[in-house]
């Protein structure tokens, strides 16, 4: 991923993006109202700006514009990992536990989250 970093608003777009994957403005400025108000030029506006950072890609059918996050969760997730905790998991983990203020029950939730995800790496 590139040294661009996505704004709070870009970032909402990507979340978007990542559950609908491939749509167009409409799709994405329905969901954003979803949650809030927004004008559909300003989600237009957004999108020609993230397609200029090379944060989405933009294609064209007929009239119709499409867009799709240039980057998986998964990557983005990544590189904030590297970038503000220097790639250490653990640190990142214990930062999130502290801050959210997790239950007990939560905690067991995530513990059992790191259990599935062992027992998947291990059959790798």
């Amino acid at each position: 991923m590139g040294e661009i970093a996505p704004s709070e608003r870009e970032l909402d777009i990507l979340k978007v993006l990542w559950d609908l994957g491939e749509c167009k403005v409409r799709d994405v400025h329905e969901r954003l109202c979803q949650q809030s108000q927004c004008a559909f030029t300003t989600v237009q506006t957004l999108l020609r700006i993230m397609a200029d950072k090379k944060l989405v890609h933009q294609r064209i059918e007929g009239r119709t514009l499409w867009y799709s996050a240039a980057h998986t969760l998964e990557q983005v997730s990544s590189r904030f990992l590297h970038r503000v905790f220097d790639g250490a998991l653990d640190k990142l983990v214990l930062n999130m536990v502290e801050a959210e203020n997790l239950s007990p029950q939560e905690i067991r939730e995530l513990e059992q989250l790191i259990a599935k995800a062992r027992r998947k790496k291990s059959k790798e």
